[in-house]
């Protein structure tokens, strides 16, 4: 096995301040402080770091963080000085190959940071495919990068372009994306359209707190594609009554966040919800029956 091929089993490890350590450029996933990081926290306070992150020197003794984003946080939260990690000697193509991977099976992962983490994963290894001493006879010239990236993360080829495509929303919706305001299908379709009238439709969904359907946003991106669209026709498409719109109900998880602890999921909110809904109909169902019975009686 080539020392490129599992560059991290060559990495000398030492303790680095936590000063020197910097975090990786463009990195596209996401500290956050939720449950799970105060449960990282606690054992780290506990037992320490067990697995040392994996960082690359940079100029004047300063190194990037690779992997162990979220055991860095945790350790300047806990006021740590220094941080036990693995020095690796990457260029910046195996790097992003290494970040990606290390973090892309995390249990949590948000459809913009999958976006920008397969384009990243993508790009170098369209970059490093020409270079076949550097890839150890991975990637040749007829196997595609998405190809690779699919085996690699068990999505489908198809779906790694869609997720690449999610790269070129604005950010507002993307972030519409992310907080499951807008579906994905439809996400991917509106990614089409230009930066302006992406703009435009974003604001008239704020103002009509509504969201284009998948044959609406193919709709949209041939209008922006040939030139057609006008900015007052949004109004008129997001107002439109889609098929079966009466018989559904949304709540917008941005609203209901705040009354759970941090770190639940959309299905555990939802269970909970659900659970307190039947509660609350058994209640006024019980409420009412001896007022019926009352009423026969009469």
């Amino acid at each position: 096995m080539s020392k490129s091929a599992v560059p991290y089993l060559y990495g000398a490890e030492k303790t680095i301040p936590i000063e020197q350590l910097h975090p990786f450029a463009n990195h596209p996933f996401h500290v956050r402080h939720d449950l799970e990081m105060k449960e990282l926290m606690d054992s780290i306070e506990e037992s320490g770091i067990i697995h040392p992150i994996l960082v690359r020197p940079k100029e004047e003794g300063e190194y990037e963080v690779i992997s162990g984003h979220r055991r860095w946080e945790a350790c300047k939260e806990l006021g740590t000085k220094q941080v036990p990690a693995k020095v690796l000697y990457l260029d910046d193509d195996e790097a992003t190959v290494l970040m990606v991977n290390s973090n892309i099976q995390r249990e949590h992962v948000l459809p913009s940071e999958k976006a920008f983490a397969y384009k990243m994963r993508y790009d170098a290894l369209k970059r490093t495919a020409g270079r076949p001493s550097k890839n150890s006879g991975q990637v040749g010239p007829n196997y595609r990068s998405d190809e690779q990236v699919a085996d690699e993360t068990g999505e489908s080829r198809k779906q790694i372009q869609r997720y690449i495509r999610l790269t070129n929303l604005i950010s507002p919706i993307l972030q519409m994306v992310d907080e499951n305001r807008i579906a994905f299908n439809p996400a991917v379709e509106i990614s089409y359209m230009t930066e302006e009238h992406q703009q435009w439709l974003q604001g008239e969904m704020e103002l009509c707190d509504a969201t284009p359907s998948l044959v609406q946003s193919r709709v949209l991106k041939e209008m922006s594609r040939n030139g057609t669209l006008a900015e007052d026709y949004l109004h008129t498409l997001l107002t439109e009554e889609k098929p079966n719109q009466r018989q559904k109900f949304f709540l917008n998880q941005s609203d209901v966040q705040q009354y759970f602890p941090p770190g639940y999921t959309p299905q555990q909110m939802h269970n909970t919800i659900m659970m307190l809904l039947r509660g609350w109909k058994y209640k006024r169902t019980s409420r009412q029956r001896p007022q019926r019975e009352d009423e026969l009686e009469r």
